[in-house]
């Protein structure tokens, strides 16, 4: 799977006055979360903590 170039600021940072639509992706072993906006969180084994990260980028932005 092809990554794409996105910014790394943390759960809650995304580019304000945008639509969030989160969503997860495996690669190998850790779980992504990314957002339509531009926003990649960390890589994490635990794909709770994955979740978890989404939902707080998508009540922050």
């Amino acid at each position: 799977m092809a990554l794409t170039s996105a910014q790394q600021d943390g759960p809650e940072h995304g580019r304000s006055g945008q639509e969030h639509r989160t969503s997860t992706t495996e690669q190998g072993r850790f779980c992504v979360a990314r957002c339509t906006c531009g926003w990649r969180g960390p890589a994490r084994r635990a794909r709770s903590q994955a979740r978890t990260d989404a939902e707080t980028h998508e009540t922050a932005g």
